[in-house]
């Protein structure tokens, strides 16, 4: 193989690098160092919006608009990585120095989810929660610098270590390069979200997230010395100037100079950008107006991915109201993302070789433009399934008092039936140790209730926005207790779990994962949140004790009763009775599945379609600028998604998933009539027109150029036949 030689400094610069199996080395230590990066990046944002959530007990609206920033600056820094690469540092340093960063991030990311740091009571809350907002903040923003920053720069790098000779292997390179990075995803979808779920802590036990964010960590760490392991390898080209700056330099000075020949006594120019030919190349000015009319289409893109970007996110969240169990295994709610790369992996072939030949063969010309219309609809399409699923969760939900109601339960905790009368209902018999099914909601703050024969009348103080229980004692003109219950959905798919005591003696009861404590006679303990799965307690008393067990779904509350007439022995089980306060999410998750289909097909036919159509589109030169103004569309979407999630404000989730479904129809009408006056150009003949017209104009003047010289020599001899004449005259 030939050594490679930097066109601009005319020395060698190429690496050490062996050969094997007609491939470069390097390219090894780069495909191995982009796997690790993008399980990084993927695995750390898979729980993302869960940390939010659940760890720095933010609401939906916060997590959802701080994710989505997140995302958009993730796709604005990599414009800033392509400009020093190619004008400062080069791709080689530039990949070093942002990785450093990149990895500085994740630690500091991983540091602020242990919550242990600031957990000086140990009740496994943090009590500073503003030293991890403000940790997680400035690892987020590192993040985004250094995955933004490095990724125009791995890919073109590995380009670079090929001979001009090689492409069948370069392309080869690139195909094994983006396997690498939906590989990752794919795993790191998988493996995070577990590692999260996990229970860890020093004093107290609470979920994982900075293992779930240290594994990424240390994955980039690996990506970062992979990759420094194989610097003696590479070919390191110098930096040459950014064609992007050139770009923005004579768009600039077009528009200046259109702005200082604004009289209408200066003609007027075909097109603004002509007003550059006074500093710049005709071909250049040529190759940008080719750029802008791509660029023009772009304007309705963003609105795609403010829909596609939503699935870390608002459908993360939604995945959380939901039952996870298939069969045997257990889903958790991040892990459903992992449904979009492996549908990109089994859609993309299906794709290029079944739907489009079929589509060709019944004689449909389904251009680029038309696939990126047909894939904004899917998209659409998928968030009107995400609606229809948030009904259906809608309606399994609780509800809950609001500020001005109050909602109360009675339990009875004595061995007979009794009847209980309540203002606005009809009498209630309440068996022995049995609870009401349902919450009675009142408006008023204090009502007046009769229980028994004879009656018993007492007046009860209600607190409003709030669930209480009302405990029935055996003997009803004793002290009645009134418990206060979760007035929301255990959080991260958890069971609320307690204990009422209707026993003349103390009972203690514990699960390996928790500890009720002592239950005092006629009392009830604290809540305790158990995780989903079958569920084995062991309650005491003195020298006996007796085993209960049940199993739990996801996001239930339960208040479990110890009558009075409990033997402690084989029969605890039917003894105790169980109060469902809150039912367990009761929506499968599979439901999901649909709206992933739909938004993974409109991402393969609007964003793979997308760049194809970019690239054969743009210019030569120019294929990166047009790759920075793609991934500024994303930027934009996601920003888009800010506004809507603070300003809309809607009441209904299912009502925002209509209105973004809505605005993505809305905004592929107007693309397709842009579509529809879009001309399909070839650039490459364009530019070969250009430079056959300069190579023309150049023979011209050649022409000129000798016409004249031809005419000076002619001239030159006339005088001198002149001179020659006047000196026969003179000497005659």
């Amino acid at each position: 193989m030939t050594d490679k030689e930097d066109p601009k400094k005319g020395k060698e610069k190429r690496g050490t690098s062996k050969e094997v199996c007609g491939y470069p080395l390097s390219i090894f230590f780069i495909v191995v160092n982009e796997f690790c990066e993008r399980f990084s990046y993927y695995g750390m944002r898979a729980v993302l919006v869960l940390y939010f959530k659940y760890f720095l007990r933010w609401d939906d609206d916060l997590a959802t608009s701080i994710y989505h920033t997140f995302v958009a600056l993730c796709y604005l820094t990599p414009i800033l990585g392509a400009i020093v690469a190619d004008s400062w540092l080069g791709k080689f340093k530039t990949i070093i120095y942002l990785s450093i960063v990149y990895a500085i991030g994740q630690v500091a990311m991983a540091v602020s989810a242990i919550h242990d740091i600031t957990d000086t009571d140990r009740d496994g809350t943090p009590d500073n929660m503003t030293f991890h907002v403000v940790l997680s903040m400035v690892g987020l923003f590192l993040i985004a610098l250094g995955t933004g920053g490095i990724k125009p720069c791995v890919a073109a790098f590995g380009g670079d270590q090929f001979s001009d000779h090689q492409d069948r292997q370069r392309r080869t390179f690139f195909s094994v390069f983006y396997l690498c990075i939906n590989g990752g995803s794919l795993l790191s979808t998988i493996i995070t979200p577990i590692l999260r779920a996990q229970d860890c802590g020093i004093h107290s036990q609470q979920k994982c997230y900075s293992l779930a964010f240290g594994v990424p960590a240390a994955l980039m760490l690996v990506a970062l010395v992979v990759f420094i392991v194989g610097s003696g390898m590479y070919y390191k080209a110098e930096p040459q100037g950014n064609i992007m700056l050139d770009v923005c330099k004579c768009i600039g000075f077009a528009i200046k100079n259109r702005y200082r020949h604004r009289s209408n006594q200066y003609p007027k120019r075909q097109h603004w950008m002509d007003w550059a030919e006074e500093k710049y190349d005709k071909l250049l000015i040529a190759q940008i107006k080719m750029v802008l009319k791509v660029l023009f289409l772009y304007i309705p893109l963003p609105m795609f991915w403010t829909l596609f970007d939503q699935k870390g996110s608002r459908w993360t969240l939604q995945a959380t109201t939901m039952n996870g169990h298939f069969g045997s295994l257990v889903i958790q709610p991040d892990q459903m993302q992992t449904v979009n790369p492996i549908l990109i992996l089994t859609l993309v072939p299906i794709m290029d070789s079944v739907i489009y030949p079929l589509i060709n063969k019944c004689g449909l010309n389904f251009t680029p433009l038309k696939r990126m219309t047909v894939g904004m609809l899917l998209a659409a399409l998928a968030f009107v399934c995400a609606a229809l699923v948030q009904i259906e969760i809608d309606k399994t939900l609780p509800t809950f008092p609001s500020t001005s109601q109050s909602q109360l339960k009675l339990l009875n905790m004595g061995s007979e039936t009794v009847t209980v009368k309540m203002p606005g209902n009809d009498p209630l018999n309440l068996a022995a140790a049995q609870a009401s099914n349902e919450y009675f909601t009142f408006e008023a703050g204090q009502i007046d209730i009769s229980i028994g024969h004879p009656e018993v009348r007492n007046t009860i103080s209600l607190a409003k926005g709030q669930r209480q229980t009302l405990l029935i004692p055996s003997n009803i003109t004793e002290e009645w207790l009134m418990t206060d219950d979760i007035t929301s959905k255990p959080q991260e798919g958890n069971n609320a779990i307690r204990f009422v005591n209707g026993m003349n003696t103390t009972v203690n009861v514990s699960i390996p994962a928790a500890n009720f404590g002592l239950i005092e006679p006629f009392s009830y303990s604290n809540y305790s949140l158990i995780k989903n799965g079958k569920v084995t307690f062991t309650l005491w008393s003195g020298s006996q004790s007796c085993e209960y067990s049940t199993d739990f779904g996801f996001g239930s509350s339960y208040t479990f009763f110890i009558p009075s007439t409990l033997v402690f022995g084989p029969n605890c089980q039917e003894s105790i009775t169980a109060a469902e306060d809150i039912k367990p999410n009761s929506v499968h998750m599979a439901l999901q599945i649909p709206q992933y289909f739909f938004i993974t097909a409109g991402e393969v036919m609007f964003s793979v379609t997308g760049l194809e159509f970019s690239y054969s589109q743009a210019p030569s030169n120019m294929k990166a600028v047009l790759q920075a103004g793609w991934l500024f569309t994303v930027a934009i979407g996601n920003f888009i998604v800010l506004i809507v999630a603070e300003l809309a404000k809607l009441p209904k989730q299912w009502a925002e998933y209509v209105l973004f479904a809505s605005l993505l129809v809305a905004v592929c009408f107007i693309f397709s009539i842009m579509a529809y006056f879009y001309t399909y150009i070839d650039p490459a003949e364009i530019e070969a027109q250009f430079k056959k017209n300069v190579n023309e104009d150049d023979e011209d003047n050649k022409h000129k150029l000798q016409k004249t010289e031809v005419e000076m020599n002619k001239r030159d001899s006339i005088k001198c036949h002149d001179e020659d004449d006047k000196d026969k005259q003179t000497k005659m």
